[in-house]
């Protein structure tokens, strides 16, 4: 896969997570794009480098809420903490 397909994927999951979690990604970054743009292009890039994203695309695929992100996802801590837990 090449680097920018990688890096579509990966921001289309963490956008998929962020949603399946109650937030607004889009929204905050929109609200405050040079801050929050770059928080989110950090964790789009974290989420290259895991390497569980199959297993990340088929949850996002069966459900479409989510309590917490799973244990493996490497942006749990950062969506923990954009939800306020």
């Amino acid at each position: 896969m090449g680097l920018f397909a990688k890096l579509g994927r990966s921001s289309d999951l963490v956008q998929g997570m962020a949603s399946r979690l109650g937030i607004d990604y889009g929204g905050m970054v929109a609200a405050d794009p040079q801050a929050q743009g770059r928080k989110y292009m950090r964790a789009v890039l974290r989420c290259s480098t895991c390497r569980n994203q199959d297993g990340c695309s088929d949850l996002q695929r069966k459900v479409t809420e989510l309590a917490e992100a799973p244990s493996y996802c490497r942006n749990a801590q950062l969506l923990a903490h954009l939800r306020g837990n």
